[in-house]
């Protein structure tokens, strides 16, 4: 069956605290989607985010972003007053402003941390998820106590996890400890409720990890062992992808390697657990450069770039037949762009994931053909389709950027010679949404035909990213009208959600 769905991180939902939660306008949303035909809801990491504000770089790869707790929903259960939300978070409602998200909303929820009363159901969660909500409090704890420095800075007694000076922390700031696992315990009951009823009106959601996790996390600093660590818990390698046509010097992520003969020893204990993890959380499941499976790019800790990297192997397929014995099928869409090689074929075709196709990519003024697997008429049914992703231009600014010659290929491909160049965007989304592929995920932003000013991420820049929100006024009756008719002409609609 042919499927579509929108892609809109949960940050930029509209909201009237700053950013968007998991509050009445994600609820909204979801009715939105639905009587706009849509089966699938997309949406970005959610782990609680560091320096940077990227949600690929979290503290961990388990726990919640606590800033999707719904302020609102803590009045209703009374662990807040209307008063005590009258904070500053922005004055601006299509931008996140995260300085003042960090400095106001934290001290908003340790409020409402002394007026919990713990239950039943609170032990019930701190038991089931043991395994990585002891470390991850205790990790944060630290952290604050230390002005919020990365673990690789602390003193060597807690950077080593010594038994004497860990037991003294957990006695001296058990309350402070409590508290970070009551904001996991609030954001997995949100998201929870959120979820079930998005799946009660016909719509799966699609989640998204990151293939790596960030150095300074609690993955990181709980389980050394199964990273490229020294003696002295310094990366020896770190993640990246080599110099191309896009980045002279390539790009240096800083991400610790994963030491992946310890993984395999443990049969790949920590990966299985992790997808446990996000398949009770998501529906559907992209894991983020799925090349790195195969090989992945390994350069030298220290190395001011990343041209002088080297070519590892990956675990390949072992890992993915280790995850299927232990979770079943899972629903898993590989994100396989980029340059791919036979071998990354080969392991996407062994794990029959879907892979995705961006029709940003499928033209380039030195390849006049049209044999590239991005142009729609080349999509296959086992993919997942995009105009553009969370990395990607906004369709209508892509269309700016181009050359001129360039242009001209998007015309002719589309036979298209007179609709405006700001609307592009409406027969760029037809194309899309008429080819095989088995889904197709269209950002909210290409609906509304938004220029760069709506873009979510620019990669390798440090400023400007992860910010924008839709406004009240976006989810119009008219766009949700447009969405339907494109969604029904093109055989997409979903009866479950209509």
């Amino acid at each position: 069956m042919r499927e579509t769905g929108i892609l809109l991180p949960v940050s930029a939902l509209n909201s009237k605290y700053g950013i968007g939660s998991f509050s009445k306008e994600a609820y909204k949303f979801i009715d939105w989607m639905k009587e706009a035909g849509q089966g699938y809801w997309q949406i970005l990491p959610m782990g609680p985010t560091s320096f940077g504000d990227s949600p690929y770089q979290s503290f961990s790869s388990f726990a919640g972003n606590p800033y999707y707790i719904d302020l609102d929903t803590l009045v209703e259960e009374g662990l807040l007053n209307v008063d005590d939300c009258l904070v500053d978070f922005g004055k601006d409602e299509r931008m996140v402003d995260y300085s003042k998200i960090y400095n106001n909303r934290i001290p908003l929820l340790k409020k409402s941390f002394l007026r919990f009363k713990k239950d039943e159901s609170y032990y019930s969660f701190l038991s089931k998820n043991a395994f990585w909500i002891d470390d991850y409090a205790l990790f944060m704890t630290i952290k604050e106590e230390n002005g919020g420095k990365s673990w690789q800075y602390w003193d060597k007694d807690y950077k080593n996890r010594e038994k004497e000076a860990i037991k003294k922390i957990r006695e001296k700031y058990s309350d402070k400890i409590e508290f970070w696992k009551y904001l996991q315990y609030k954001f997995f009951q949100g998201w929870n409720k959120l979820k079930s009823y998005a799946n009660k009106q016909g719509i799966k959601i699609i989640g998204d990890i990151p293939i790596y996790t960030a150095l300074d996390s609690a993955d990181v600093w709980s389980l050394p062992e199964l990273f490229q660590l020294d003696e002295n818990k310094t990366p020896t390698s770190v993640a990246g992808c080599p110099p191309d046509g896009f980045s002279e010097k390539g790009q240096l992520w800083g991400n610790p390697l994963y030491k992946w003969e310890t993984h395999q020893r443990s049969n790949y204990d920590w990966w299985k657990k992790r997808i446990r993890n996000a398949f009770e959380m998501y529906d559907v499941l992209r894991i983020d450069h799925f090349r790195g499976f195969d090989e992945y790019y390994s350069i030298n800790y220290g190395d001011p770039d990343a041209t002088n990297g080297k070519w590892e192997k990956g675990p390949k397929n072992e890992l993915f037949l280790e995850i299927k014995r232990s979770e079943g099928e899972k629903s898993i869409i590989a994100e396989d762009l980029g340059f791919m090689t036979d071998s990354v074929k080969e392991l996407l075709k062994k794990t029959s994931f879907p892979g995705m196709r961006v029709f940003q990519f499928g033209f380039d003024a030195r390849d006049t053909g049209a044999q590239s697997d991005y142009l729609p008429h080349n999509y296959i049914k086992n993919c997942v389709a995009y105009t553009g992703t969370h990395d990607n231009p906004t369709i209508v600014s892509w269309f700016f950027e181009i050359t001129e010659e360039e242009r001209k290929m998007v015309r002719a491909y589309l036979c298209d010679e007179y609709t405006p160049d700001s609307e592009i965007n409406k027969p760029i989304i037809g194309a899309v949404m008429r080819s095989q592929a088995s889904l197709v995920i269209i950002p909210l932003q290409d609906y509304l035909g938004y220029d760069s000013r709506a873009r979510i991420n620019t990669p390798s820049t440090q400023a400007g990213n992860w910010l924008w929100r839709i406004s009240k006024n976006d989810l119009n009756d008219e766009l949700k009208e447009y969405i339907l008719k494109i969604t029904s002409i093109t055989g997409r609609k979903n009866k479950k959600a209509i």
